[in-house]
């Protein structure tokens, strides 16, 4: 099978999961959590309730994430246990269709669980990135994947919104019913677009070991060797800290900028409209930042999507109007799938051959460590000063110390097993 159709059948992977970041994760839920499984229920309550269901959610695949690659590895089966990610997930998100209005300990299980499956699948997902492009284009095809994602994931948040909109438009009684339903709309999206990658890649390898006890017991020794090798491996160490640390201030603004947007007083309408500014958006810059991965290399793609995080982290604290919200909107989707697309080629080629799942294990880890110390030291830092924009300037340190790091990896020295 030609490397060509590989990658496009991996790439539309992100088309199909995308759905449930953007009309789940970042979209729906938290709003629907609130307002329908927690009807009745003081605003701070309810609030609290959505911050303990999402840092469960993203404890669970921090710890499991490394033991997940590590198998994978061992096994060979990174595709295998990718579609079974996948279907646990679009399986726990159509189930939210199910959840009555009130039951908000069994939406939270139900969700935790769905965010598992997703989280899960990305880490095999990302491991097979060198299997489906060749090293002089792994920076194409990551970006490929993050600007399918972004135009997938759109196309169905719009649809999705139109829905609770006009739900009179499709036949349905009310705005809670369409969201429901839209729920179970992202789980068949989510499958039915799995589908090339399931029949265009082939499994990198295979042994005939199934997941007993010893296989476990293998799974936990190895996530030491990778440990230690890391340790060995200066350069991946380095940038895995710079990693954290700028991707860290990239999530916080993500999430935070919903919570800063009403602080402000911006209505929710045009805080959904900023949301799919940045999706159409991150569709062609993603595309755009793998050629200039491509052309210059990847690290010189991530600091300029660092210098636009950074104007951006000015603009939000002297923003005034809601129109420079949008503005940010787009300047967010211009930078936010390159920097994902070109951290994870720039990741790819330093990474030894043969335990790309346990490597990138740890890589997902750190990513759902992300946005710990960003809420914190806006948190901190607004508490202090009385100003919530200059909480919000606080962000810099993240950039700029991520970006310091960033320039003394040196790739080539990484030595390839």
């Amino acid at each position: 099978m030609s490397l060509r159709r590989r990658k496009w059948g991996w790439a539309m992977y992100d088309w199909a999961n995308s759905a449930f970041a953007t009309t789940v994760m970042a979209g729906f839920f938290p709003v629907f959590f609130k307002q329908y499984w927690n009807a009745g229920v003081p605003v701070t309550e309810s609030t609290f309730r959505l911050g303990l269901t999402n840092s469960l959610a993203s404890l669970l695949i921090v710890v499991m994430a490394p033991l997940l690659g590590a198998i994978g590895d061992y096994l060979g089966r990174r595709k295998r246990m990718l579609l079974g990610f996948a279907f646990l997930g679009l399986l726990m998100t159509g189930g939210l269709y199910l959840v009555d209005e009130g039951e908000w300990r069994l939406a939270a299980g139900v969700y935790v669980l769905a965010v598992f499956g997703f989280s899960g699948s990305n880490v095999f997902y990302d491991s097979l990135l060198p299997f489906v492009s060749s090293r002089d284009d792994l920076d194409r095809t990551s970006a490929l994947g993050f600007s399918l994602g972004y135009l997938g994931g759109g196309m169905l948040l719009g649809l999705n919104v139109l829905m609770t909109l006009k739900p009179q438009w499709f036949g349905l009684a009310d705005a809670a019913l369409a969201v429901r339903l839209s729920f179970v709309i992202v789980a068949v999206w989510w499958l039915v677009f799995s589908v090339p990658l399931m029949v265009l890649v082939p499994e990198p390898e295979n042994h005939p070991h199934g997941v007993t006890p010893r296989v476990l017991g293998i799974g936990f020794r190895r996530i030491g060797d990778t440990l230690r090798e890391i340790r060995q491996l200066r350069h991946v160490w380095l940038f895995l800290v710079a990693y954290w640390l700028y991707i860290d201030g990239v999530d916080t603004i993500v999430r935070m900028a919903v919570d800063y947007g009403l602080s402000l007083g911006f209505e929710q309408k045009s805080l959904i409209l900023a949301l799919l500014i940045t999706q159409f958006t991150g569709f062609p810059a993603a595309l755009l930042f793998g050629w200039i991965g491509s052309r210059f290399g990847p690290r010189a793609g991530i600091f300029l999507a660092l210098l636009v995080y950074t104007v951006v982290t000015l603009g939000g604290a002297l923003m005034e109007a809601v129109e420079d919200f949008y503005l940010l909107a787009f300047a967010i989707g211009m930078a936010q799938g390159g920097i994902q697309a070109l951290s994870r080629s720039f990741y790819a080629r330093m990474i030894p051959e043969g335990k790309t799942a346990e490597f990138f294990g740890f890589y997902n880890m750190l990513g759902k460590f992300a946005a710990i110390l960003g809420p914190l030291m806006i948190g901190l830092v607004g508490a202090m000063t009385g100003s919530p924009r200059a909480g919000i300037l606080s962000l810099l340190v993240l950039f700029v110390a991520g970006a310091v790091l960033l320039a003394r990896v040196k790739p080539d020295d990484c030595h390839r097993h």
